[in-house]
């Protein structure tokens, strides 16, 4: 028997359409996952469910929870639905937790709202709850801040609020988008055993075919508001018949256009055993300072033309390690070594800034709204020596929106009227500009959708054997660093503990963790090939 229903939901927000005739229904014990890039209305539909929609909205059709139309139930009735009978998982737990309330006052009041319990034993009851989703007091107190924990541990907040009245609906949007590897296993099988133990349904709403692969009982995928494929998990294997879904799934298993370009055995870049600590600045009368040591004694070189990967969780050392690179850092000893000149970050030459270029995470982030595509491409050109036209400016500008598949006029757009795989590229752009020897690419392409970020690896590719460029690929991503590095740097706890090879590394590594990175990876293939 069917817990949800839908039958022929339409959404328009403001007269457009957003949402068409969207028809599916989840049973209890049962995962249904749904996929779809951004706009795809994914995040509407589960939004349409909890009716927590923005202003303008107009929605016809049925949702039928339990035997009762939601679209026909007050604001107010409402209220005593969502948590109760439907939990909602959110994809940033930062902004779903409140950052001036423990955790335990958090969990507790969801259980309060909802129940006529009083404080002391909703706190218990609240303590019970994280203990069950892998927050034990003994390690993870009540009285905690959301600020005191990890992305991961943050999130498992959100699924204890989510569960705490053991509601018979689950929704999680994106819930592991932005995890490390190992703690998204984590949290996948978490929510698997929640399934089974509460006899729950859960829809799980993601971009990431592998996780769906290996979760989820059936399967909507969806297009511009619509439902272009459904059916359970094994058509993945035995035949998708919708030539978007067949090329979405073909974007999920990226294999890069070439890794057979020629590396050089000369050295473009030398980290030669530096460290980096960060010193505990609150105020205290007595004892010493802590001190908390980011990156301890790490050497690495990357030779001209060659693509390097470096994996590891987050606070493993990662981010820092680039910070020091590019002179954003000081370091407390060791050098780094760029053609030649050292780099320090008190002093950081225009030669070096030329040689040197990043793409960041996310790329709305790194422009400034104000400006022009135009000046922000051609912004890095004042590191030139030579005086540089206006018209030679244009030029150059309109040249690389070309080479990196954009349109020669975008130069006269604003950053916000692109999409997020549009900024990318433009991010990119900006990065060729000076003809750099060395990119770093920051999580460059994890926030992407699949089919975007094939080809904007496939673009990287292109650009790397066009204009001879060494990257340095930072990313939590293995799928993505063993499709398109030729070596690969494993680091943990401020330490690169395996380096070698990107096959070698991956088909027979040597380091536990290493191994245990590799184990907990969503693997597409090995996914389906389990599939009947």
């Amino acid at each position: 028997m069917n817990l949800i229903k839908v039958n022929n939901l339409n959404l328009s927000i403001h007269e457009k359409e957003i949402l068409k005739g969207l028809s599916f229904e989840g049973k209890a014990g049962e995962i249904l996952g749904i996929i779809g890039e951004s706009g795809s209305g994914k995040s509407m539909t589960a939004n349409s469910i909890i009716k927590l929609l923005p202003f303008g909205s107009s929605v016809t059709g049925e949702i039928i929870l339990q035997n009762k139309n939601l679209l026909e139930t007050s604001e107010e009735e409402m209220c005593t639905i969502r948590g109760r009978d439907i939990g909602f998982i959110f994809q940033e737990p930062m902004t779903a937790l409140n950052p001036l309330k423990t955790i335990g006052e958090q969990v507790s009041e969801v259980i309060r709202i909802h129940k006529k319990i009083n404080k002391f034993d909703a706190l218990n009851s609240a303590a019970t709850i994280l203990d069950r989703v892998g927050l034990p007091q003994t390690d993870f107190p009540s009285t905690r801040y959301p600020f005191e924990l990890s992305g991961g541990q943050r999130q498992r907040v959100v699924i204890a609020m989510a569960i705490a009245i053991k509601p018979k609906l689950i929704i999680a949007d994106e819930p592991s988008t932005a995890l490390d590897v190992t703690t998204q296993a984590k949290l996948i099988k978490l929510l698997k055993k929640l399934v089974i133990e509460d006899n729950i349904c859960l829809i799980m709403i993601t971009h990431d075919l592998s996780v769906i692969a290996e979760m989820a009982d059936k399967i909507i995928i969806m297009r511009n508001g619509e439902i272009v494929e459904r059916g359970k998990i094994n058509i993945l294997k035995n035949g998708l018949k919708n030539d978007y879904s067949k090329n979405l799934l073909k974007a999920s298993n990226y294999k890069s256009k070439n890794l057979n370009k020629k590396i050089s055995n000369q050295t473009l870049l030398k980290v030669d055993n530096i460290s980096r600590h960060y010193s505990d600045n609150s105020f205290r009368f007595f004892g010493e300072k802590k001190v908390f040591k980011a990156v301890k004694n790490v050497s690495f070189s990357i030779n001209y033309n060659e693509n390097v990967g470096l994996v590891g969780e987050s606070g493993c050392g990662k981010s820092t390690i680039t910070r020091a690179i590019l002179g954003l850092d000081p370091i407390i000893n060791g050098k780094i070594i760029l053609e030649g000149d050292e780099i320090k970050a008190s002093n950081v030459s225009k030669n070096i800034r030329k040689k040197l270029q990043v793409v960041f995470q996310d790329p709305y982030g790194s422009f400034n709204p104000r400006h022009n595509v135009l000046k922000l491409i051609s912004e890095p050109l004042y590191l030139e020596q030579s005086q540089i036209s206006d018209y030679e400016k244009l030029n150059i500008v309109k040249e690389l929106l070309e080479r990196v598949g954009l349109n020669a006029e975008d130069h006269k757009k604003f950053i916000h009227e692109f999409s997020g795989g549009q900024r990318q590229r433009i991010a990119i752009a900006r990065s060729l500009i000076l003809k750099p020897k060395l990119i770093i690419l920051d999580e460059a392409v994890s926030a992407l959708d699949v089919s975007i970020r094939a080809q904007i690896l496939d673009l990287l590719v292109e650009l790397s054997e066009s204009y001879g460029l060494s990257y340095l690929f930072i990313s939590h991503d293995l799928s993505l660093v063993k499709s398109i590095t030729s070596r690969v740097l494993v680091m943990k706890s401020g330490q690169i503990v395996e380096s070698g090879n990107t096959k070698d590394i991956f088909n027979s590594p040597s380091h536990a963790y290493t191994k245990s990175l590799i184990a907990s990876s969503p693997n597409l293939e090995s996914s389906l090939r389990r599939l009947t």
